[in-house]
């Protein structure tokens, strides 16, 4: 057989795999692995510059799939490409513990760059690799060795261009001019409910033009057409994300649901035996013939081969660069050198006895400390670094003329900035964080949520935190959002009480290497708690929480105050006498993570009086008190002090709260 011959073989064999797997389970989706099988066997038979048995290469092109929900498709291509997933491996979609999940999942499979699912994250995920890679551009390649040269590939459909995600980061995308991202649109015309008509008329190639993109157009069932126009595409750097169009019929290859919705999911499953004879595919169950195997085992020689040749100038490259090497270096091994957050509090000077900064204001200087250090940190901001105070100084700004820049100015594009900082993540080399306000976080939620599941060390710095924004009334006061995001599973939610706190959450923040962070500082000035030594505050954080003021009589009860009620709960336990002890809690997902000894001398059994104070909702406290002096209630528009009156967040009230 021809080359041609093999590849178009290989898609009926990952359209028969898809059908297997998803028929065992009686679950799944098949509409896309169907319909996109020819862009499969050109991607990975022919297009994508990677190294099945070196999954980690620095220049290898990224793939993504975004919608995530056509998982076959990549397990399928990973499969027979020779990616360590093994032919049980794809018999055994969709079970528990296996390595092909229903949707893809970072760190579960080799070969996945990005968890995806929730349309349009990978579209943004992929801007955000793209953005990585001309980071990297700026900052290693040098005019004798561009060590860094590789393209990222997305592969959508119409529900992920759908989503106002896409949208935004798209748009990023062509103002930032990444002429090293090829979003692929599977555009067969149907969504899950109907066709695409019932919710669409818009000209895609158009809007993508408008954007600042190239756009092509091909039939993506004609293995030469989509060779040859992913060829152009990757050949064009004109300053221009590519975006490619093939025209597909969903579920192709099942004559009864092919081209209608009925097509998305499992539907057609019932049809299998017919729909794999009218393929040509032998009756046997996850059938791939030798000649798909014996071709793509040539292929990955060849790859290997040339991801050595790239090693070679790799090696050339760090003697000629030692200092860019030896940074290089750092940001690809942060685990080892960044992952002590004790380490990084002697990177962060003590603040001033007379320091009453807002935490975001003390942040800024925080996280420019690190940032010196720190070569691996980029910073970005949705249209407000001016309030969120996270810009990164001499650190430059990211454009086209400037991609070494660890500065991203994202817009008024909240969900995009998430999602890409989650992309810059996925990449590898830097640790990123992204700013808004607080109330905005509900714009994000999406992503936080992905990059918490992903395991990804990604830092969300949210200023404005509480009522305490004042004036600026409801809208503004983000009183249930504190709550929401300690909700979120694997997330670290941070709220320091004052500067060297502040300093103790960033700390932590940013040497986690294996979950994300939600910072939440003040707008409102936090005077310094002097009473507490700087190192138990700064160290307190890294702990979840410590005693800020400990019982000198026998133990009556505890205030639990976190960020700028701890002062608050402070001045309550003055009146109540000398049994009050007063604990300060920012982190609670850390504190969990103590061993029981020290939650047990912090917070202990024998002590139920507990009252729990933080201008929020009382949602998250249930655990820790039984009476709460909180914010269960939007808040209005005033003076932030008239505001905490309003609900009883005053020394007093506490105080009688506490007996």
């Amino acid at each position: 057989m021809t080359d041609k011959e093999v590849l178009q073989n290989a898609a009926n064999e990952a359209r028969g795999l898809a059908i297997d797997a998803i028929t065992a389970r009686n679950s799944g989706h098949l509409g896309l692995p169907l319909g996109c099988a020819e862009i499969g066997a050109v991607l990975f038979g022919e297009i994508l510059n990677i190294d099945p048995k070196k999954t980690n290469w620095l220049n290898r092109d990224r793939f993504v799939l975004s919608g995530g929900h056509g998982s076959m498709f990549l397990y399928s291509w990973l499969h027979m490409s020779g990616f360590d997933l093994s032919i049980e491996d794809v018999a055994n979609f969709r079970l528990m513990g296996s390595k092909t999940p229903g949707h893809p999942e970072f760190g579960e499979t080799p070969g996945v760059e990005a968890t995806s699912g929730p349309l349009g994250q990978g579209i943004a995920n992929a801007v955000g690799m793209a953005i990585s890679e001309k980071m990297a551009q700026g900052r290693f390649n040098t005019e004798s060795e561009k060590i860094i040269d590789h393209k990222v590939f997305c592969l959508a459909g119409d529900g992920c261009f759908q989503e106002g995600i896409s949208s935004e980061a798209s748009a990023i995308a062509g103002h930032y001019k990444l002429d090293n991202l090829i979003l692929i649109y599977d555009s067969n015309d149907v969504t899950l409910d109907a066709a695409a008509s019932k919710s669409q008329s818009e000209d895609t190639a158009k809007r993508y033009q408008a954007y600042g993109f190239e756009v092509f157009t091909a039939d993506g069932h004609n293995l030469d057409a989509v060779k040859a126009t992913l060829k152009k595409a990757i050949k064009r750097e004109n300053g221009k994300p590519k975006l490619v169009i093939f025209k597909t019929v969903i579920a192709k290859g099942i004559a009864e649901v092919q081209g209608t919705n009925k097509g998305h999911g499992e539907g057609g499953a019932k049809f299998a035996d017919a729909a794999k004879a009218s393929l040509g595919l032998p009756s046997e169950k996850f059938h791939v013939s030798q000649a798909t195997y014996d071709y793509f085992a040539k292929l990955a020689k060849k790859r290997a081969r040339k991801r050595k040749a790239w090693e070679k100038s790799f090696a050339s490259w760090k003697l000629a660069n030692p200092e860019k090497a030896q940074e290089l270096e750092e940001c690809l091994n942060k685990k080892e050198v960044f992952a002590d957050p004790k380490k990084l509090l002697t990177f962060i000077p003590e603040f001033p006895n007379t320091d009453k900064s807002a935490s975001r204001v003390s942040g800024g200087t925080i996280l420019n400390s690190l940032a010196k250090k720190m070569p691996n940190i980029v910073s970005g901001s949705a249209d407000l670094y001016g309030s969120t105070k996270n810009y990164i100084k001499e650190g430059g700004d990211f454009s086209p003329e400037c991609p070494q820049g660890r500065n991203i100015y994202y817009g008024i594009r909240e969900h995009a900035m998430g999602a890409i900082t989650n992309g810059i993540c996925y990449y590898g080399l830097f640790t990123p964080s992204c700013a808004t306000f607080l109330t905005f976080a509900g714009y994000m939620m999406g992503s936080i949520r992905v990059a918490a599941l992903a395991n990804l060390p990604v830092q969300y710095i949210f200023t404005h935190d509480s009522i305490g924004v004042g004036m600026d009334g409801p809208t503004h006061q983000p009183v249930e959002l504190v709550s929401i995001l300690r909700s979120i599973p694997r997330l670290d939610v941070v709220r320091p009480a004052d500067s060297e706190e502040a300093a103790g959450a960033y700390a932590h923040a940013f040497s986690r290497q294996n979950g994300s962070t939600a910072l939440i500082l003040s707008r409102q000035d936090l005077p310094m708690i002097n009473e507490i030594p700087v190192q138990t505050r700064r160290e307190g954080v890294l702990k979840g929480a410590y005693i800020a003021r400990k019982e000198t009589q026998p133990l009556e009860r505890i205030i639990i105050a976190t960020g700028s009620e701890l002062l608050l709960a402070l001045k309550a336990a003055d009146s109540l006498g000398y049994g009050t002890r007063v604990v300060s809690m920012p982190c609670m997902e850390a504190f969990e993570r103590q061993s029981a000894e020290y939650k047990e001398s912090v917070l202990p059994s024998s002590c139920q009086n507990r009252t729990a104070v933080e201008a929020g909702v009382s949602l998250s406290w249930g655990k820790y008190a039984k009476k709460f002096v909180c914010t269960d209630d939007f808040g209005f528009s005033a003076d932030g002090s008239e505001i905490y009156k309003h609900f009883g967040l005053t020394a007093e009230n506490v105080a009688n709260v506490a007996k």
